[in-house]
């Protein structure tokens, strides 16, 4: 794994979290709330290829 994925996913984590509180604490709860949906399949969307390696490394260890 990538040192430079986790500090991606890291990043889009506080820019996330800072874009919540702000909406939330201006009272728009719904936009704070579609903004860290966003956020979580942004993260997935990159995660996507490591978790089809993981799966291709647990195939080969058991011989699948």
């Amino acid at each position: 794994m990538d040192v430079g994925l986790v500090l991606r996913v890291a990043g889009v984590g506080m820019l996330v979290s800072v874009a919540c509180q702000i909406l939330a604490k201006s009272g728009r709860d719904e936009q704070a709330m579609l903004v860290s949906l966003a956020g979580i399949v942004l993260v997935l969307l990159m995660l996507v290829e490591e978790i089809g390696r993981l799966f291709d490394t647990i195939r080969g260890v058991f011989g699948v």
